[in-house]
Formats: C-alpha cells, sequence, structure tokens
C-alpha cells in the first residue's frame, strides 16, 4: 500500500496523519497538539517534531507533506494568517528540511485541501474549474483546472466595502467565524456567503463549487439557501483535508 505523512499547520491546531494514497484515507490516528502561541518559526517546528514523534514516523521514509496557512512560492512563505509575521518572505521549506534532517514538500493549505478533494473527494473527475473554498477562521481556496492545481489563490482577500469589516477583506464579513462572532443565524450568514460565491462565480464562471472546513459538516444549513447557476457542494474530507493532499503532493 503506496503512504504518504501529511502535516497540517493551522492557526489554532497542528494535525498529522499517515495517508493511504490510493483511497486518500487515514491509514493511521489522526494525531493534534495546539499550535504554539505566536506560531513563530522555531516553535512551530518543535510541534510539528512532536506530531511526527507521536505518529511513530520521525525517521520513517515516506514522503511527507506540510500544509501552511500562506501563500508558498518555491518553498518561501509570503504571507502570514494567524501565525507570527515572521513566517512572510520566510525559507520555510529549507527550514524544515533541516530541522527534520529530511526533504518534505511544502503548500499552502487551501492549496492541499483542493488537491485532496480534486483526488479523493467531491471534485474526483469534475471537468473544468472546480474552485474549493474553505470557511473557518477565514477564506481559504483552491483552484483545480481538469484536476491540476492552480497555486496561492487568495479569494477571501477580496475587497468588500461593507460597513462591519475591520479591513477591506472580504474573509472578515463571510468566513465561518464572523457567524460565530457576530451571533448570526444560518440565513443571515449564508446571505453573506452568496455576496461572497455570487462574486467568485461572475469572475470565474467554474463549473464546481466545493465548500470545506468544519462548516462542510453541516451542509444542510446553508447550501439550499444558496441561489448560484455553478452547482456546489460539501467537502468530503472535512478537517482531514490538508493532512491528505500535502500527503498526496509530497508523493508526486
Amino acid at each position: 500500500m503506496a503512504q504518504a505523512i501529511g502535516v497540517d499547520i493551522g492557526g489554532t491546531g497542528i494535525k498529522a496523519g499517515i495517508v493511504d494514497l490510493e483511497h486518500g484515507t487515514l491509514s493511521s490516528d489522526r494525531v493534534r497538539v495546539p499550535t504554539p502561541k505566536g506560531a513563530s518559526p522555531d516553535d512551530v517546528l518543535t510541534a510539528v517534531k512532536e506530531v511526527l514523534d507521536t505518529l511513530g514516523v520521525a525517521e520513517s521514509t515516506l514522503p511527507l507533506g506540510v500544509a501552511f496557512p500562506a501563500i508558498v512560492k518555491y518553498g518561501k512563505t509570503l504571507s502570514a494568517a494567524n501565525v507570527s509575521p515572521d513566517w512572510i518572505g520566510f525559507e520555510a521549506e529549507a527550514f524544515f528540511e533541516k530541522g527534520l534532517g529530511r526533504e518534505i514538500h511544502f503548500v499552502n493549505d487551501a492549496d492541499a485541501a483542493g488537491v485532496a478533494e480534486a483526488r479523493h473527494g467531491a471534485a474526483r473527475d469534475a471537468r473544468g474549474l472546480t474552485i474549493v473554498a474553505t470557511l473557518g477562521t477565514g477564506i481559504g481556496s483552491a483552484f483545480l483546472y481538469n484536476g491540476v492545481l492552480v497555486p496561492n489563490t487568495e479569494l477571501g482577500h477580496l475587497l468588500y466595502d461593507g460597513t462591519s469589516v475591520e479591513d477591506a477583506s472580504i474573509e472578515k464579513w463571510t468566513a465561518y467565524s464572523a457567524m460565530e462572532r457576530e451571533q448570526l443565524s444560518w440565513e443571515e450568514w449564508s446571505a453573506r456567503l452568496q455576496v461572497f460565491f455570487a462574486h467568485v462565480e461572475f469572475l470565474f464562471s467554474p463549473d464546481l463549487f466545493v465548500v470545506g472546513g468544519g462548516v462542510s459538516k453541516h451542509p444542510e444549513k446553508f447550501l439550499p439557501l444558496l441561489d448560484l447557476n455553478t452547482p456546489i457542494v460539501a467537502a468530503v474530507h472535512r478537517n482531514s483535508a490538508g493532512i491528505i493532499g500535502a500527503a498526496s503532493l509530497a508523493a508526486d
């Protein structure tokens, strides 16, 4: 059985697992530790070592992929979402490879989730343009054209000039965290999602939307309230998508 290791670094937790590459499922327990406060590079590296030790793969030769909440170009992180600003312009892949003593594949977390859904989930065998949107603390996005990843899209940072937004990024108004923070009903929050998805639909004319993140556990609460020309479905892999996608890309 072909396997690889995936690590998904988030603003609140760092998760890891061993992935069955044929079926796109976890072949181990999913282990998790809290993301260290401040999420500096050194502290995050220590936490990643901890999850790999817990999995029993610290010395493994299996391919290792790491998903991270930032724009990632040629191994360098160019942004920082809910982690230390020290990651901006940081040679992250080289830092992890040195710290772990092995090769890794470093990728944006939403892109990893998109790959998981395209290869083993809701967008498997989808033709044309699939846009995966992960709704959580912010909004992550992944573009896949006939299953091929177009990396580093940041749809959560589309500008929005609503009066209730702290800055101009639409994710401040539309992410799942906004519903929790403002105690919105599903109907009120879905009206905001409608603005977001209708705008993205107009800009890119996708063939399929896939909604991921923790909220994908409750698709019946909001998907029927959206009025779009594009089919929109819930992600299959939910909170394991980053692990599965990172491992899949590492195996490539």
